[in-house]
């Protein structure tokens, strides 16, 4: 294997001490243009990239960002990821997914990062809780922390998130001026759920309707199956005058699940007998084959945000921005 050119060697080359090879590569440092083209022309003809893990010891940073996901049934997740992981390595910051599942918790994971010495660990679409920070495993300190597409349940930890409130009064006024009454909503992973907030807001401004007791249906996972299952045993257990007339779902693939349930297997008309309502607005939302009404996160603003809070640009703080609600067929 090739041997790697060093930094001393590059000094030798260009006539200048190993420091200013150094100072040439680092952002921000006091180099004179003179010197630094010096260094970058002998670093060009000895194939010369900068050690990044020595840097990262002498800088105590890493340039590495940690991102802690629990919920890969979520076809939302994927186009997120791609996004959030574009923008930071734009700043030179390089993504680290870590599967926070049975085998592997927050506090396994969390230590993995105060370990590898993670600038910032953003949690996406994972529910956390404060009690876990108390952890005797856990040192003195980990990197800061990030809640990106939901509301942070930890204090001092920034939430980058949809307006959930605001998103659900639209939707509420839509679905009550179309002239539903019976309203249900279907929950993916409780855990997850409570974080989210769309649940309550929903029960909440149908109560200022004048509409108490909306039903639940329970998904145990943000996943097509689950909610298919949900749909499923609502729909076999109650009877067709004492069914819901909309249903709101927590996302998307929920949404899908229980259309494709309730025409397939129970030939109920949509939205003529069952009104369904989702919120990401996935590509296969708008789909022909179901035409889902819809709220569409700020996906752009929220990842944005988040790296601007990360790389210093943008104070760190919990911000809900506006989304846009998709009017479709379903509803």
């Amino acid at each position: 294997m090739r041997k790697r050119a060093t930094a001393k060697e590059v000094a030798e080359a260009a006539g200048v001490s190993k420091w200013t090879v150094i100072r040439a590569f680092t952002p921000g440092a006091s180099i004179t243009d003179a010197s630094r083209q010096k260094v970058l022309k002998a670093a060009e003809a000895l194939n010369y990239s900068p050690n990044l893990l020595a840097r990262s010891l002498a800088t105590n940073t890493t340039h590495q960002v940690a991102v802690f996901v629990d919920d890969f049934a979520n076809p939302h997740k994927l186009p997120v990821l791609e996004m959030l992981t574009e923008r930071l390595q734009a700043e030179g910051l390089l993504t680290v997914l870590i599967n926070i599942n049975r085998h592997f918790d927050h506090v396994h994971a969390l230590i993995n990062a105060d370990q590898r010495q993670f600038d910032a660990v953003i949690l996406f679409g994972t529910a956390f809780r404060e009690e876990t920070l108390g952890d005797r495993r856990l040192g003195p300190g980990f990197p800061p922390m990030f809640v990106l597409a939901r509301d942070s349940q930890i204090h001092g930890v920034p939430a980058i998130a949809c307006n959930a409130e605001l998103a659900l009064s639209e939707i509420v006024d839509y679905l009550f001026d179309k002239g539903y009454r019976r309203p249900g909503f279907m929950t993916g992973a409780r855990t997850l759920s409570t974080a989210l907030g769309r649940r309550h807001h929903y029960a909440n401004f149908w109560r200022r309707k004048g509409i108490e007791g909306v039903i639940e249906l329970a998904a145990e996972k943000y996943s097509a199956r689950a909610g298919a299952e949900a749909a499923r045993s609502y729909l076999s257990a109650t009877s067709p005058v004492s069914r819901i007339d909309v249903l709101m779902c927590e996302n998307d693939i929920l949404a899908l699940a229980a259309m494709d349930v309730a025409r397939s297997e129970f030939g109920l008309g949509v939205p003529d007998d069952l009104a369904v309502v989702g919120f990401d607005n996935i590509e296969l939302s708008g789909a022909p084959a179901y035409e889902l009404t819809s709220y569409e996160q700020p996906t752009d603003k929220m990842v944005d945000a988040i790296v601007a809070m990360i790389t210093g640009e943008r104070a760190s703080e919990t911000i809900a921005l506006s989304g846009r609600f998709v009017r479709r067929l379903s509803a």
